[in-house]
This record gives structure tokens, C-alpha cells and sequence, in this order.
């Protein structure tokens, strides 16, 4: 996936290890919300979600008292007041337990990489260096330690234990407490979706295929997530330096602002310098799932010259990151020769980044993709550490224009060949889709890639559904991910405001992942998945009550709300007013709807109803009697 968070910054700053901070604006707590811990089979098996506590309904309204509302956390201990933040020495360990129980890993005395050997050894990185980087784990030999493997082994991992705790959200408890006494049924074009999530359908879905717990051994800050089309639709954002500049202290910076907001993943798509120590600092702080996209640090490494990267270079790229903890690696595997002269007639022709350097180096040496060629060699990589595939669509289509056409498709149907054989291998994988598709044709993209890719979890950059509306393409493309989010995809990858225009800011990265939460959940609600309604039923009822702060604290974005509100009422006074600014203390609907109930209430309109609906019933059967003609004579 191509948009990411940069610096506007002209040069590159170093980042002293002694002086690091954690961004304050990433730390604070939400309004009216705690940080609860559910408690797994084991001690330590503690799942992180945020309770947002609700006041009581106001008496005119019943005075009833509002039951706390769950909902799912992507922040780590960041939001959590208990717990001390420090940069310098990273989350604490999550998962090493876990790990160490199964025991089919080892430790390593040191670093495997030949270029992390280079890094670890140059004097002139110690103030760049994370201090407390521990050697790295890998599967002992003839060992495979992949979440997939032990899911087909019949295993439950306490990583799939976890997740479906994470994913229930306290499912039962919020049907106790009535919030989920009204909700739709979905429709979920042939998913699977259960009324709950247990371990073992975790384990399940796992071991099909269709879905990934990406959680690289080296990485045990990770607190767990699950990525599959029977769950959750998550989202991924993006970060990293380039060439123009950014500080390391920047990149923690996006990072912990991104997971504030709602990124379930975030990938380091870094280009400039230090990209090694920028991806151990961002490892070592971060609590979900890292991504990254190796062939840009390997281009990096030759000097930007596509045709003097090799394959040796590429793998031992691969392992100084597996090593490191990278939890997916995205791999252009499908651009092969054939389909690049496929792409000459296009109207934005190769717009994938890592689609364009393979297709260079495959046209330089006329020879077939490394990648490709060498794909067995890159899954034994993968199990010894239990990185992801995310197998990169490097031909998307960059335009409405260009979408669906024999290129891309052609791209497609490889990634389902390479997927089987990432299966064969017990690698988790998935797919990496477009792009800019037209609304009509979105559908065909989600069929085709449940078809060819045996329906492994789709993941999408957005898609944008126009090419008009530049500087509002986070609008465009969650049009795009909203619908394919419902039709199946799994994790959609956010655009920002900023997209084909210049490098996003804070604002315009917390406007895209807001927009995307938005996409994901309106999906979650369309397919069925069980207790996606119950936020949205809470804040109704808090509309309807016009209890203002529960409304601003169940929001995606509190803040915003609350300012805005703010606006043009701003007294405490108008905190409990029964009317907002929109139509005043005389028009508002929900205050009008009130008026009306109190007066059935008084009327005994109950009563009425009854008289009513009996004499209707006696016109009907009259009208029978007489012969049930429409029209009479007169």
C-alpha cells in the first residue's frame, strides 16, 4: 500500500536516544473512558478494550441508569493511566511466555542479517540505536511457528484465545443489559459470520485460510489481531521517513497518534535514511501489527538502481526485518514479465511503487521476477519467524480508467497460485488489492479475488470510486472501502485528504483514519457481525435523551464532536439542553417526538388505539359482506 505519513521537514534530524518523549497528545485518556483488562484461561491472558461510562437517562426521559458501553481498543498502554510511557525502553512484553511455552523456538547470539551486523557495528548509530534491542528468536530447525501451522495441528494458541476475546467485545454482557435488543440482520454475500467468537472458530478460520493472527515472534509488545473476512474489518495506516526528512521521534510520534485513532495495523513504508534504527524504535513502541514493504529498503541499500538489486541482497533484507519483528512483509510476487506490456495502454499506467521497481528490474535483466522465482526460499524465511504474507497487487489500477482490466486480473490470478503455495508451507497470506474501481465494479473485484485467492483476507487501498475530487480523496475512496468492507474485504488500507497532492499532516492522518473507522464499521453493521450495533444503539438512545457528553464520548471522534457542538452553544448550561443548534428549542424533532409521548402518555392513547383498530376491523369485514368491490354505483 502506497499513502503514507511523512515529514514536511527539508532535512534529516537525528533522534538522541537519551532524550526521547512520548507525544503528549497520544497519551491522554478519553473523556468518561477506562481502560479494562478481560481476563483469559491463563494470568496472562489480558485483553485490552475501553469502557466508555454513560450518565444516567434524565427523568424526564425515565431516569433510567445506562449500562457502560465496551468498545474495541487499538491504543496499547498508551491510553492507560496506570502504566508509566517511555520510548526509551519500549512497551512491555506481551507475548514472550506464550513463545517460550511452546517451545519450538531458540535464541539466537546474535544477529543473522550481514546488513544488521553492519549497523549494530558502526560507532556513528549509537545515538540513534535503541538501547535495550534483545537477540532474536527463530524456529528451531525442522521447527514451523507459524499461527497457521499450529491451527492445523488442532492447537489454539493463546494468540487465537486472545483475539476472540478482543473481538466479543463483552458480547454477552452487552445482550444482558439489553443493547442489543434491537439490531439488524445482516447480509453477508456467503461469509461465515457466527453469532460468537470463540478460540476454536479462531483456530478454524486460521487453519483455512481465511483468516491471520500477523504476529512475528521477535515482536512480543504485539497485543494480538485478527484479520479475516468473518471478523472485524480493521484498517491499516501508514508512516515513514523519506528522502526529504522526518526524525526517528517523529515516526514513534505517527505511529502512537495513528493507533490513538483507531489503525489497527500500521506500516512502515520508510525511504530515506536510518531505516533500520527508525523500524526497531517503531517495533519496540508499538502495539499492533507492523508492515513493511522490503524491496524499499533493499532499493535504498543499492542507491535507487532497480536493476543492481539481487536476490541475496533481497533475502537478507528480509531476514535483518524478520529479525527485528516485522509482523507482514508486502511482496510484488505477481508482477511478472508477461503482464507489464499489459500496462503500456493504461492511462496511469504502473502506479504501484514496488509494482514499478520489479517491473524495472524484470525488463532490465529480461528475466522473471526474483520474488517470483525464488518464492519457496521466501516462505521458508517467513515460517522460521511467522511473518504474513500480504502478497502486493504491484498492478493495480491508478485510475477509474484503468480498473478491472487484464493486467490487474492477470496479477491477481498468479497471487491465488502463490498463495496455495504459501499455504503448502503453513504461511499466513493476504492479498493486497486496488486501487481507483468505479462503484459498479467494485463487486467484481471481491468475487474474483475470493475465487482466485481461495477467499484468503483481501486487503484494499480503498478503492476510490472517482478521479474528481482531488484533496477529498478520503471521502472517494471510503465510498469504495465501505462497499467492499461489506462485500468481504478484510482490511482496508486509509487514504488520506492529502492523497496525490503533498504529505499529510496530523490533522489530515486523524481525518483519514476517522474516515476509515467510519468505512469499516458501517461494513461490520451490513454483513452481521454480532454486537456491531450496540455503540450505534447507545448513542441514539443518548441522542434521543439529549445527553450531549454520552454522545460526544460514544463517537469515533470526541473531539471533534464536542467542539463542534461547542460552536455555537458553548455554556455547560447547553450540555443538557433538550435542543441543539441546528433547529432550536422549537423545531427539534426528537424534543417534539418527546411532547408527543407525554401527551399519549396522558391521553390514554393506548386506549384509543384499541377502539380504533376495532372499528377498522368492523369496516373490513363490511366491506366483505357487500361483495368487496372497489368502486359502487351511485
Amino acid at each position: 500500500m502506497s499513502t503514507e505519513i511523512k515529514s514536511t521537514k527539508l532535512k534529516n534530524t537525528v533522534h538522541l536516544s537519551e532524550s526521547a518523549k512520548v507525544d503528549s497528545g497520544s497519551v491522554q485518556p478519553f473523556t468518561r473512558s477506562q481502560k479494562i483488562y478481560v481476563q483469559g484461561t491463563r494470568p496472562d491472558i489480558r485483553v485490552p478494550m475501553r469502557e466508555v461510562s454513560l450518565d444516567v437517562t434524565p427523568t424526564d426521559f425515565g431516569g433510567e441508569i445506562n449500562a457502560p458501553v465496551v468498545v474495541y481498543d487499538t491504543s496499547g498502554p498508551y491510553t492507560d493511566p496506570n502504566v508509566i510511557i517511555d520510548v526509551r525502553k519500549g512497551l512491555g512484553d506481551v507475548r514472550s511466555p506464550w513463545i517460550e511455552a511452546r517451545g519450538d523456538t531458540e535464541r539466537l547470539s546474535g544477529l543473522s542479517s550481514h546488513f544488521g551486523q553492519q549497523r549494530l557495528s558502526d560507532a556513528e548509530l549509537t545515538a540513534l540505536r535503541f538501547a535495550h534491542v534483545k537477540n532474536p528468536r527463530r524456529a528451531k530447525a525442522g521447527a514451523n511457528v507459524t499461527q497457521m501451522h499450529y491451527a492445523r495441528k488442532g492447537i489454539i494458541t493463546a494468540e487465537m484465545e486472545y483475539v476472540a476475546i478482543r473481538e466479543n467485545m463483552k458480547l454477552e454482557e452487552a445482550r444482558a443489559s439489553g443493547l442489543l435488543d434491537q439490531q439488524h440482520a445482516g447480509h453477508s454475500f456467503g461469509a461465515s459470520v457466527p453469532k460468537i467468537i470463540t478460540p476454536e472458530f479462531v483456530r478454524e478460520e486460521i487453519a483455512r485460510g481465511r483468516a491471520i493472527i500477523p504476529a512475528n515472534i521477535n515482536h512480543t509488545e504485539l497485543e494480538p489481531m485478527i484479520i479475516g473476512r468473518n471478523f472485524l474489518v480493521k484498517i491499516n495506516g501508514n508512516i515513514g521517513n523519506s528522502a526529504l526528512g522526518s526524525s526517528i521521534e517523529e515516526e514513534v510520534a505517527k505511529l502512537t497518534w495513528g493507533i490513538r485513532w483507531g489503525s489497527d495495523t500500521v506500516m512502515d513504508l520508510s525511504t530515506g535514511k536510518h531505516i533500520h534504527e527508525t523500524r526497531e524504535w517503531i517495533i519496540r513502541n508499538s502495539p499492533v501489527p507492523i508492515g513493511t514493504v522490503p524491496i524499499y529498503q533493499a532499493l535504498e541499500k543499492v542507491g535507487g538502481a532497480a536493476e543492481d538489486l539481487t536476490w541475496e541482497l533481497f533475502r537478507d533484507t528480509l531476514i535483518e526485518q524478520a529479525e527485528q519483528g516485522v509482523d507482514y512483509f508486502t511482496i510484488h510476487a505477481g508482477v511478472l514479465l508477461r503482464y507489464v506490456p499489459l500496462t503500456a495502454k493504461r492511462v496511469t499506467g504502473i502506479v504501484s511503487r514496488g509494482g514499478s521497481i520489479m517491473a524495472k528490474w524484470c525488463l532490465a535483466h529480461h528475466k522473471e521476477n526474483f520474488t517470483y522465482t525464488h518464492f519457496d526460499e521466501i516462505c521458508e524465511i517467513m515460517k522460521a519467524y511467522d511473518v504474513s504474507f500480504s502478497l502486493g497487487d504491484g498492478l493495480r489500477p491508478g485510475s477509474i480508467a484503468d480498473a478491472n482490466d487484464a493486467a490487474q486480473f492477470g496479477e491477481l490470478e498468479t497471487l491465488g497460485e502463490l498463495t496455495k503455495i504459501a499455504w503448502k508451507h503453513d504461511v499466513q497470506t493476504m492479498i493486497e488489492g486496488p486501487g481507483h474501481v468505479p462503484m459498479q465494479l467494485i463487486k467484481e473485484n471481491m468475487d474474483k479475488q475470493l475465487e482466485c485467492c481461495d477467499e484468503a483476507p483481501f486487503y484494499t487501498l480503498g478503492p476510490l470510486t472517482t478521479d474528481i475530487a482531488p484533496g477529498y480523496d478520503h471521502i472517494t475512496s471510503g465510498i469504495g472501502a465501505a462497499m467492499i468492507g461489506w462485500f468481504g474485504c478484510a482490511m482496508l488500507c486509509y487514504v488520506t485528504p492529502k492523497e496525490h497532492l503533498g504529505l499529510p499532516n496530523k490533522d489530515d492522518v486523524k481525518t483519514g483514519i476517522i474516515t476509515y473507522k467510519i468505512a469499516a464499521h458501517a461494513a461490520d453493521l451490513a454483513k452481521g457481525h454480532p454486537g456491531a450495533q450496540i455503540r450505534d444503539n447507545a448513542l441514539s438512545k443518548a441522542r434521543f435523551e439529549f445527553r450531549w457528553e454520552d454522545q460526544f464520548n460514544l463517537g469515533l471522534d470526541p473531539d471533534t464532536a464536542r467542539s463542534y457542538h461547542d460552536e455555537t452553544l458553548p455554556k455547560d448550561s447547553a450540555k443538557v439542553a433538550h435542543f441543539c443548534s441546528m433547529c432550536g428549542p422549537k423545531f427539534c424533532s426528537m424534543k417534539i417526538t418527546q411532547e408527543v409521548r407525554e401527551y399519549a402518555a396522558n391521553q390514554r392513547i393506548d386506549a384509543v388505539d384499541v377502539d380504533v383498530a376495532k372499528g377498522l376491523a368492523e369496516q373490513a369485514e363490511r366491506f366483505k359482506q357487500e361483495g368487496s368491490q372497489l368502486y359502487k354505483k351511485v
